[in-house]
């Protein structure tokens, strides 16, 4: 599974942020073109966010609420749920003060200053799509079942739908996440990603996967992040390279108050 070498991805670095409280980096880029706020946070001194984990409860809020007097006044309010590797997403239509936690979702989208969307990660891709000329961001949590299932295609329907939008404005970027390289997986995963029976193990790069799905739905401004959370733990959590003992990243993007 490859990039499709006739139409060329952009190769989009984020970069560190100088905040001592909460670890993290952004796309600067993004941040200079469209004044959206959209990264991640790394792995800093133990700066896990898994709050469905098994780490003492008290100290992952105590990050959680660093991160969320870190991002105060520009967003008021903070989405996070549940995830289950699933293609349910939800659309938030107004900002709220204070946080919202869902449950069974994997992604989220709002075109609502203030609020600032979240997802879980630590190998799995966070997909970022924007919708410049109408100032509406989406979020997406993209493990292999998520990408076998299409959750991409969910969130650029729901844009779509939501956003009055074609594909064709839509921009995405895949983010930190586990390279090809690093990412070995059986026949059956193989299959469900190709659609066909697949001689496995074999190794797969989800950022490349979900490139060419986007294309197919007709997205046509498409980057992704150079770093691997595998190959680069030193700055971030990995689930698979850590034996399954990592801990939790968030991936964040929105659109701040004035």
């Amino acid at each position: 599974m490859t990039y499709d070498v006739q139409r060329p991805t952009v190769s989009l670095r984020e970069q560190s942020i100088p905040d001592g409280a909460v670890p993290r980096m952004e796309l600067a880029e993004w941040a200079a073109r469209f004044g959206v706020v959209a990264g991640i946070t790394t792995r800093g001194r133990g700066f896990s966010l898994g709050l469905w984990s098994e780490e003492n409860v008290g100290q992952v809020m105590s990050r959680w609420r660093a991160v969320g007097a870190a991002f105060r006044p520009r967003f008021p309010g903070l989405v996070l749920a549940h995830q289950v590797h699933g293609t349910a997403l939800a659309w938030h239509r107004a900002a709220t003060d204070g946080w919202v936690i869902l449950d069974g979702l994997d992604g989220h989208a709002t075109g609502a200053r203030g609020l600032l969307l979240t997802v879980t990660v630590a190998d799995c891709i966070p997909v970022y799509l924007l919708v410049p000329q109408k100032q509406v961001v989406a979020l997406l949590h993209a493990g292999w079942r998520g990408v076998a299932a299409r959750v991409l295609e969910g969130g650029v329907e729901l844009l779509k739908r939501e956003a009055f939008t074609r594909a064709s404005d839509i921009v995405m970027h895949c983010g930190v996440g586990i390279c090809g390289s690093c990412y070995e997986v059986g026949s059956e995963v193989l299959a469900e990603l190709s659609g066909r029976a697949e001689p496995g193990p074999g190794h797969v790069d989800l950022r490349a996967v979900l490139v060419q799905q986007a294309r197919a739905l007709g997205l046509t401004e498409i980057s992704v992040s150079p770093w691997c959370s595998a190959h680069d733990r030193d700055r971030f959590f990995s689930h698979r390279a850590s034996g399954g003992r990592d801990g939790r990243m968030i991936a964040y993007a929105g659109m701040p108050l004035a």
